[in-house]
């Protein structure tokens, strides 16, 4: 059993971990750098240990530093959040050779699915639909090419151990692909030390939709529902929410049983999304990401699932008390309020002087912002997550009006206003959503 959860991760998510577990009854120990000295994780924790310098590759990716840490202050088991070591199988194992628990899926299904070209392999064979591409990593131009002129223009290169947009190019004929190919493979090996691509046909327009999914010890595999994913820039998430507008019952459950059998294939345990392409009334898988995800508060509002717990319940052994996909009730969106200017998107890191956080039925915060809190430049720039819920998307729609004009973060420039004026969209109030819906609504600025 477990009765000691160090946290290896920071901000929100870390907070949003440190509840569950208190709700769990279990004694939390957060991690953090030298600058995140004054973080609210750090002061809301039982325990907490520092474990190096700003650099993330310093302190929360340093692996040694993070055992550490667990050790002296007797953790049994680690959380790692998303981002950061979430999907790091390396990781994964250290912690379970140090006789400590993993709250998270086995080594080997993170693995089999970190690597994008297996994970196509891996779930063709049990019939869940993948878009047409290369089914081995690409070696040169030339192999690239020659997949291309099978499958048609445009395509898109990916890296096999990719995540977040890069190491992704789009080609629209031979002579992009040529020009992109070595710039893909080069940022994949930049962010993720592994320079492999692969290539799949690109989708102009489609919708993201993705499912989570739960799977315990005892074989036992159930997936809640979807999210709608596709408001993104640069392939980053802004708005998520659940359900998707595009999706209906007969559609939900082919995507749901479609998602289990993924998470199946790889003998997956603990919390994970598998990520869909929806374009012309198919749907393709795309990837699994083999953590809890930053949105996984608007499946909580619509399921009444605690998602962290049933990680927690499963880690220690426990059979997940999910036994069935739930009714889903009413609609929940959720807002990334990030400290960047709303306009150009560049970071603005510094001091809160301000904050007044918005409340009322349906409305959800979650964030580890305060006031006189410093933002630090180095990690990304997500400070709060609004999640409005209410029993129609038209109904979710006002409250989260009501709830980003009553939100006030002063000292620095944040998201607010852009998710404002996104709200007044025709096409996002009527739900014709896709993952180009940026770039159309930047045109009509």
């Amino acid at each position: 059993m477990i009765s000691k959860v160090l946290i290896a991760n920071r901000g929100e998510i870390a907070l949003r971990i440190i509840a569950a577990c208190r709700e769990a009854g279990l004694a939390t120990v957060s991690i953090h750098s030298e600058v995140d000295r004054d973080s609210l994780h750090v002061r809301l924790a039982d325990e907490s240990v520092c474990i190096g310098p700003a650099a993330a590759n310093a302190s929360y990716l340093n692996i040694t530093a993070v055992i550490a840490a667990a050790e002296i202050t007797g953790a049994d088991a680690i959380h790692p959040g998303y981002g950061f070591m979430a999907e790091n199988a390396h990781f994964a194992e250290i912690v379970q050779e140090c006789g400590m628990t993993w709250i998270g899926p086995p080594p080997d299904a993170i693995r089999a699915m970190g690597d994008k070209a297996n994970a196509r392999r891996t779930v063709t064979a049990r019939g869940v639909p993948v878009l047409p591409g290369s089914t081995e990593p690409l070696t040169s131009r030339e192999d690239a090419a020659a997949v291309a002129e099978t499958i048609g223009y445009p395509v898109i290169l990916k890296a096999t151990a990719g995540g977040g947009g890069k190491g992704m190019r789009v080609a629209r004929d031979s002579r992009e692909l040529k020009q992109v190919f070595d710039t893909a493979r080069h940022e994949a090996e930049k962010a993720f030390g592994n320079g492999d691509v692969y290539l799949e046909k690109y989708l102009t327009a489609p919708r993201h939709i993705e499912i989570q999914v739960l799977a315990d010890s005892q074989g036992k595999v159930v997936a809640l529902g979807e999210r709608e994913c596709s408001i993104q820039r640069r392939h980053q998430k802004l708005i998520e929410e659940a359900p998707s507008p595009a999706v209906d019952a007969e559609l939900r459950q082919k995507m749901c049983d479609a998602a289990a059998e993924a998470a199946a294939a790889v003998g997956y345990v603990s919390a994970g999304t598998v990520e869909f392409l929806y374009d012309d009334g198919q749907f393709y898988f795309m990837e699994m990401n083999t953590r809890i995800q930053v949105e996984h508060p608007v499946t909580e509002a619509v399921t009444g699932v605690d998602l962290v717990l049933e990680q927690l319940r499963i880690a220690g052994g426990q059979p997940m008390s999910v036994r069935r996909r739930p009714r889903l009730n009413g609609h929940a969106i959720e807002f990334r309020i990030n400290a960047e200017d709303p306009v150009t998107f560049a970071p603005s890191p510094g001091e809160i002087t301000e904050l007044a956080l918005p409340g009322g039925p349906g409305v959800r915060v979650d964030t580890h912002i305060y006031r006189g809190y410093t933002i630090p430049p180095n990690y990304d720039s997500l400070v709060a997550k609004l999640i409005v819920h209410g029993a129609s998307r038209r109904e979710a729609i006002r409250r989260a009006k009501r709830a980003l004009g009553m939100f006030v973060i002063g000292g620095v420039r944040t998201s607010i206003p852009l998710h404002l004026r996104i709200l007044e969209e025709p096409d996002f109030v009527e739900g014709r959503l896709s993952t180009g819906f940026m770039e159309r609504f930047a045109t009509r600025e």
